[in-house]
Formats: C-alpha cells, structure tokens, sequence
C-alpha cells in the first residue's frame, strides 16, 4: 500500500481552496485522539501549503483575481504629497536670528548708552563722528561673532548705515519739528535705531 500524499491526509483535493484546506486540518485535530496524530496532520497542512506556493510560484496555481486585484491596487495607488505651508526663502532663514534674552539685553544696553551719549554730544560734530564709528564697530563685532562672517558682518552694517542716514534724511524733508533735535543728532539716532535692529535680529 503507496503512503498517503499530504492532500489525501487532509481528505482534500490538490485544487481545494485554502479555506477549505484550513477547515480541514482544524476538523481532523479535532477528531485525532493522541498527539502523534495530531502530529501528522499538522506535517500534512505544512507541506500542502508548501506545495501550493511552489505551484503557484511556477505558474501552475492562478493567484485568485481578488488578490491579484489588490495586489495591482497596491502598486499602483498614487503616492499623495501633503501640502505644505509655503516657508520663508532660503536667504531670509540665513539672514534672520532669534537672540536669546542675554543677546538682546546685551546689545539693547550697549546701543542705549551709545544713543544718550549721541544725545549728550549733540553739539559737537566730532562727538557725533565718533559715536557713530564707535557704533559701526560694534555693529560688525556682535554680527561677527554670530557666524565667524567678516565681510558679511561689513557688508550689513555698511547697508544699514546707508539705509539709517537715507531714512534720517527723509524725517527731515517731511518737517520734522526740531526743536530738541538737530538735524545730525535725528540721523544719528535713526542710524543707531536700525544698527539695533540689524545687530539683533540679523547674522
């Protein structure tokens, strides 16, 4: 008497469904009495399933069209890209700083004293010329030590002082009252206004 194939143990046919395969092997555990047994079935259900993989693998199975459907689904299913909010340009993210509240505090005292001072020596043209070289130095000194940038430092503080006297100028031709302030003395502090912003806010 031939051994039983691994189909003929499960009592299935070699195009059962795996369903059916399943149930079977879960019916015949259930009615062997002792573990050997159990044993055997369980060998059969694996190498009916190894079986099947091969055939299918080979071409002798057909995938069921609802799995090859969903497999094609799968593959084929359009990768979604999420919106994204629209961010600040690459340059204006290297130009722009957020200080720490030391870094602020530091460079608002130093640019507080410079101002009073300017304003103390309003009457003298080379006070004024002094204050303000002494700003544009420290202007480039705390840019520069943010990035280790020198002639970017420069190229900064040389735009914001043009920017501060062309604005200063501009106060002036609107009629600003200038009854405490002389002419100099309002570019000066436009000039040391912006050079706390720049020193600040940029690096």
């Amino acid at each position: 008497m031939s051994e039983q194939t691994p189909y003929q143990k499960l009592e299935v046919s070699e195009d059962a469904s795996f369903e059916e395969i399943q149930s079977a092997r879960d019916r015949l555990i259930e009615l062997q009495g002792d573990e050997q047994a159990r044993q055997s079935v369980e060998a059969a259900y694996d190498a009916v399933l190894m079986d099947r993989l091969r055939r299918r693998q080979t071409g002798a199975i057909q995938v069921p069209e609802r799995i090859r459907f969903a497999e094609k689904l799968a593959k084929d299913k359009p990768s979604v890209t999420l919106p994204t909010l629209s961010s600040s340009p690459d340059w204006l993210v290297r130009l722009l700083d957020r200080p720490s509240g030391r870094e602020l505090a530091t460079a608002s005292g130093v640019w507080v004293a410079l101002g009073s001072l300017v304003y103390l020596g309003r009457d003298s043209q080379d006070s004024l010329a002094l204050l303000i070289a002494l700003g544009v130095g420290f202007n480039i000194y705390w840019l520069n030590r943010k990035e280790l940038k020198l002639g970017r430092a420069v190229l900064i503080t040389i735009v914001t002082l043009v920017l501060g006297g062309a604005l200063g100028v501009g106060l002036l031709q609107f009629g600003l009252p200038l009854t405490l302030f002389s002419p100099d003395l309002v570019v000066a502090l436009v000039v040391f206004i912006l050079f706390w912003g720049a020193s600040n806010f940029l690096r």
